[in-house]
């Protein structure tokens, strides 16, 4: 069937991308590991709540909500599907985009990224027990950049057994337990099953831009690793393909697909005409209540729809800050 994520399918892409210097690897780990012996800031000291203002700029807000309106007239959304669009802007620390965003929604394999944090807070909890080795990361990898989802479920069952040995929830339960802010309405209640067919485990926009936020600010464990797994180039629907995205923007991110939810979340990173890094995150989610009937149609059309809206907040981000 259809079922199976396609997040990285083609295998030419990973031929033709570089190979982490495991070398590299190992000494950055060392550097990295000795850091979290001082501490990650938690949510309240870091003001978590304060860094996503609820003001939002209600111009692109409007322009996304009429863009996914003229997509479905158009057929590249159908009218019966729900949508889910979040937009922040880290220079102006402001949400610009929230629609639907408190709606949970399939997960698929958006999930990844955050069974690999629940690992990394168990790294940075166990005082040593656990520990972050090479051939952990390779899986990790397998996970992110590949969407492997046998990979994913080693991770789960690595969690699981640093837990309480229940399973997928063990993921829910630290996820939650080390921080609630983020993780609002992620459910975590299933491996994911031969052919790819995962539709229990759950997260809405909001959770993905708060963790995508948190992330970026350095207030998770290994968020720099995190990051840079996330960043190892795969096949997303928020950079490539989209028309205006010049070469010098970077993306962190991780997609989701099954024969019912084609989403993207990531930050993008973007530059301007002098040089200057400027990130914002962006998440988008098309579900349907039931599997779509010819797949392939149907994953391209809704991808090119998130293409299309993301065309549209680089556009507008390019006009704030004279972007490249």
């Amino acid at each position: 069937m259809h079922d199976q994520p396609r997040d990285s399918d083609d295998p030419g892409l990973f031929n033709q991308h570089f190979f982490v210097n495991r070398r590299g690897f190992l000494e950055g780990l060392a550097a990295l590991s000795a850091g979290l012996l001082c501490g990650t800031p938690s949510f309240a000291k870091a003001g978590f709540f304060g860094q996503e203002s609820p003001q939002r700029q209600d111009g692109l807000q409007r322009q996304v909500a009429d863009l996914v309106q003229r997509l479905k007239a158009q057929g590249q959304i159908s009218e019966n599907e729900k949508t889910a669009w979040s937009v922040y802007d880290f220079s102006s620390g402001k949400k610009l985009v929230a629609i639907n965003e408190d709606a949970p929604r399939q997960a698929a394999s958006m999930i990844k990224p955050f069974v690999a944090q629940a690992f990394f807070f168990q790294v940075k909890n166990s005082r040593g027990r656990v520990r972050y080795t090479e051939d952990i990361r390779d899986t990790m990898e397998r996970s992110i950049r590949r969407s492997s989802n046998p990979a994913t479920n080693e991770l789960i069952e690595l969690v699981s057994r640093n837990q309480s040995k229940r399973g997928p929830k063990d993921v829910e339960t630290v996820l939650k337990t080390n921080a609630p802010q983020v993780f609002v309405q992620t459910r975590v209640v299933e491996k994911i099953p031969a052919g790819g067919k995962t539709y229990r485990n759950l997260a809405s926009a909001h959770d993905y831009s708060r963790f995508l936020i948190a992330l970026w600010e350095d207030r998770l464990p290994y968020s720099q690793e995190l990051r840079a797994l996330m960043a190892l180039p795969n096949h997303d629907r928020i950079c490539q393909g989209v028309a205006s995205m010049p070469s010098s923007v970077r993306v962190y991110d991780k997609t989701g697909s099954t024969s019912q939810l084609c989403g993207n979340m990531g930050i993008i990173e973007a530059q301007t005409l002098f040089g200057r890094r400027v990130p914002y995150a962006f998440v988008g989610i098309i579900e349907r209540s039931s599997s779509a009937k010819n797949y392939g149609t149907w994953i391209t059309k809704r991808s090119n729809a998130i293409r299309a809206v993301s065309n549209l907040v680089y556009l507008d981000m390019k006009d704030r800050y004279r972007l490249a």
